[in-house]
């Protein structure tokens, strides 16, 4: 890399080591990469690891409690968005359910329907961006799990509890969860570097720069990736996160047409307690 070069990487590394305004954007639809999906399809499928899914014990003890407090039975319509590899939509289509998936994930969507056909399941997935979402009225029941609604900026949630709204059936309910501030105190970045001969972002050498900033009063969290090729080129991958609170939460949920039915824990029926690290909820269409 020339001297030029090299001071024009310096000066992109100084900028970005400021504070961005939340939300703003880094490298788009990076979870559709060749190489990032692969290994996030793998993270996915690994048991030993909550990276990207829940271990298979939890997952399948989600189901079953799902199905049991939405009093789901079987030939009931259900959509899983952000379904992912269909961890969750597989149990559900077992349990004789009607499931249909969306992920915007061509190769986690790839993965999902060759694991159906594998094991005869008639479940429907679609890659898509479920912002973009416009059935209606055909669900019992739509599911956001692992704190999918999260990552998202004010008006794409405000969009999406619109669009789930449109798709349930009078009186279908929504079950979601999303994490609080206990969270991120033990899953947020501090400032670190490394090289990786190859890795998660890059197949080839690569150097990663984390860096981690908070925005408290908006309970906002941002977990920042610059990632430097040998060729110079730099990549910024940012992941966002609004926590929440119950009556935050809550507020949202009105707003967007909903009524919470109930609060609690997680979405394996943990009862819900101050100080917990995720809020489930189970709301219902008004």
């Amino acid at each position: 890399m020339s001297g030029e070069n090299q001071s024009f990487v310096i000066e992109q590394l100084q900028a970005l080591q400021q504070k961005p305004a939340p939300f703003s954007p880094g490298k788009p639809r990076f979870w559709d990469d060749p190489h990032i999906s692969k290994q996030m399809l793998l993270a996915h499928l690994d048991p030993n690891t909550s990276a990207a899914s829940r271990p298979p014990e939890t997952i399948a003890h989600s189901v079953r409690w799902l199905v049991d407090v939405l009093e789901l039975h079987p030939g009931d319509r259900v959509l899983d968005l952000g379904c992912g590899p269909g961890l969750y939509t597989a149990r559900l289509a077992e349990r004789g359910l009607q499931v249909t998936g969306l992920d915007y994930s061509r190769r986690s969507i790839d993965y999902a329907i060759q694991h159906a056909r594998q094991n005869n399941l008639n479940i429907t997935y679609r890659y898509q961006d479920y912002l973009t979402l416009t059935d209606e009225a055909l669900y019992d029941a739509v599911l956001l799990i692992s704190g999918d609604f999260c990552p998202l900026p004010p008006e794409q949630r405000a969009r999406l509890l619109k669009n789930v709204h449109r798709a349930l059936q009078a009186g279908g309910h929504f079950a979601l969860d999303v994490t609080t501030r206990e969270h991120r105190k033990f899953n947020s970045l501090g400032n670190r570097w490394y090289v990786a001969e190859s890795g998660f972002w890059k197949a080839a050498s690569h150097l990663v720069l984390e860096q981690g900033f908070d925005y408290p009063e908006e309970l906002i969290y941002l977990n920042q990736y610059i990632v430097v090729e040998a060729d110079g080129t730099i990549s910024v991958y940012r992941n966002w996160f609004q926590d929440f609170t119950p009556e935050r939460l809550t507020a949202e949920l009105e707003r967007g047409g909903f009524t919470v039915q109930s609060l609690w824990g997680d979405l394996t029926g943990r009862l819900y307690t101050e100080g917990a690290e995720w809020i489930g909820v189970v709301a219902l269409k008004s």
